[in-house]
């Protein structure tokens, strides 16, 4: 069974020098580490191009579950994840959550990534 992600707050988007500056502190590489090791999985970036390409940027974890022909428990542990990295964000209304991707999330993953990727 893989292992969790530590629980840290991780809902602001990660903020430090790109990684080409030079050097970075242990707390900025683990930042950065647990970003990409929260959407290093096949299904979970399913879910982001799903919810990039989703008619209003947001879809139900029914809805996902649906498209993607896994169970919806499946779905929200995926989202779940996706959550405490700071790369998606929900919204309840009524009896459903709506997911939505935080672009800003990962745009600054990419500037820390590549700092010529945002400009």
């Amino acid at each position: 069974m893989p292992k969790a992600l530590p629980v840290i707050d991780m809902s602001a988007p990660v903020c430090c020098a790109p990684v080409a500056a030079g050097p970075i502190s242990d707390d900025d590489a683990l930042a950065v580490a647990l970003r990409l090791k929260a959407i290093a999985d096949p299904v979970r970036v399913k879910i982001m191009s799903y919810l990039f390409s989703a008619e209003r940027r947001e879809a139900t974890g029914g809805g996902l579950a649906a498209v993607l022909g896994l169970r919806e428990s499946t779905v929200s542990h995926h989202l779940a994840q996706l959550r405490n990295a700071g790369l998606v964000e929900a919204d309840r209304r009524g009896m459903n959550v709506f997911y939505r991707v935080r672009p800003e999330a990962l745009q600054a993953l990419c500037g820390v990534l590549d700092p010529t990727c945002c400009t």
